[in-house]
């Protein structure tokens, strides 16, 4: 199974689009995550429309018509695979400990809000990935996206992906 994984697009404040290879990607993949922050409803109605599979949550900058439609938690079992989507997990540190205890029957959570990529394991064995953002890269050299696969259960060729320059 195929996933995508993005965050914290954006889209018009940051882009008036998703750049051409995310596009790409996302109709390739059997599931999409998106761990919020969208800022206008029409880009969810896009990339439902695009994507096999939509999992995704509303984030902080994320205002009433979202909210309507998207939870603020997203859980799935994905090909034996237990995933969480949020938004925000607070501070860096201490990251993998308050969140192996806040989900501590997840394999895989996704999130974002900061939008820098982030991948480790907490004690436990949770895996926690932030994909970035594809359109505001911060305080970071490029925008990003990740992709990953699921065999056998298992999270397997997580790669982050740099975007061209909007």
């Amino acid at each position: 199974m195929r996933l995508l994984l993005t965050s914290d697009t954006h889209v018009p404040k940051r882009a008036r689009d998703l750049p051409g290879p995310l596009w790409h990607a996302i109709e390739a993949a059997d599931v999409v995550v998106h761990a919020g922050d969208w800022v206008d409803v029409a880009l969810l109605d896009r990339m439902e429309a695009r994507a096999a599979r939509l999992i995704g949550v509303y984030g902080n900058n994320d205002g009433p018509p979202l909210r309507a439609r998207l939870p603020e938690v997203a859980r799935a079992e994905l090909a034996g695979l237990r995933l969480a989507v949020i938004h925000e997990t607070g501070p860096a540190a201490g990251r993998e400990r308050r969140c192996a205890a806040r989900f501590p029957d997840v394999d895989l959570l996704v999130f974002g809000h900061s939008h820098i990529p982030w991948d480790s394991v907490a004690p436990g064995g949770l895996r926690l990935l932030n994909p970035g953002s594809p359109t505001d890269r911060r305080r970071q050299p490029v925008a990003t996206y990740l992709t990953a696969e699921i065999r056998d259960g298992k999270l397997v060729e997580v790669a982050l992906h740099p975007l061209p320059r909007l």
